[in-house]
């Protein structure tokens, strides 16, 4: 039988988008099944502590900056450690995820997943602006009509449940990884996840 991961994260998050390719490398190494699981954080931080950005102490924010650039090295993947549109909001970008899932499946999800994340850190794009999603799609060679489908009540639904499942999991922050209920934290943890998986 083989593996289950619950992919928990957020489109705006930076330590996603680096964790991102080594995640779904692994995972398909593993032939593990995956549940692509975009939830909105703003609803996750007050019920487990954490803090936006923007009210976080100013030294943790400077480290932060700063293990971003080195990760970005390190991992050889372009990023602006302050682009151009970010904070952003990210609901109609989960949203769209969501409803590529539901309509084309896990591999799409994370493709489309992928290009959004790249959207915000390397490529400076406004994931808050449905033209930018449009074109995310286009891209992606996906069928635009999921931008559409992404604003039914559905998937709305779906997006709260998400959610909702995050925080009666646990869930603190993004990303996140339930590998056969054992959950990892972090872009970090990822080689924790590997070993989990080839066990």
């Amino acid at each position: 039988m083989g593996h289950r991961v619950d992919y928990y994260f957020a489109p705006q998050s930076p330590w996603t988008y680096l964790g991102h390719p080594r995640f779904v490398a692994m995972t398909r190494a593993a032939a593990a099944t995956v549940r692509v699981l975009p939830v909105d954080l703003g609803q996750v931080f007050p019920v487990s502590g954490g803090l936006p950005l923007s009210k976080r102490a100013p030294q943790r924010q400077a480290y932060r900056l700063l293990e971003l650039q080195r990760f970005s090295d390190l991992l050889a993947l372009p990023l602006q450690v302050k682009p151009r549109y970010f904070p952003v909001s990210s609901d109609d970008a989960a949203r769209l995820i969501v409803a590529v899932d539901r309509h084309d499946g896990t591999e799409a999800a994370l493709q489309i997943a992928g290009a959004v994340f790249a959207a915000v850190w390397a490529q400076e794009r406004d994931i808050a602006d449905e033209k930018v999603l449009a074109q995310l799609l286009a891209e992606q060679g996906l069928n635009p009509a999921r931008l559409e489908q992404s604003h039914s009540q559905a998937v709305h639904e779906r997006y709260d449940a998400n959610t909702q499942q995050a925080i009666d999991a646990g869930i603190f922050g993004a990303p996140s990884f339930v590998v056969d209920g054992e959950m990892f934290w972090g872009q970090d943890r990822l080689d924790f996840v590997g070993r989990k998986l080839q066990a």
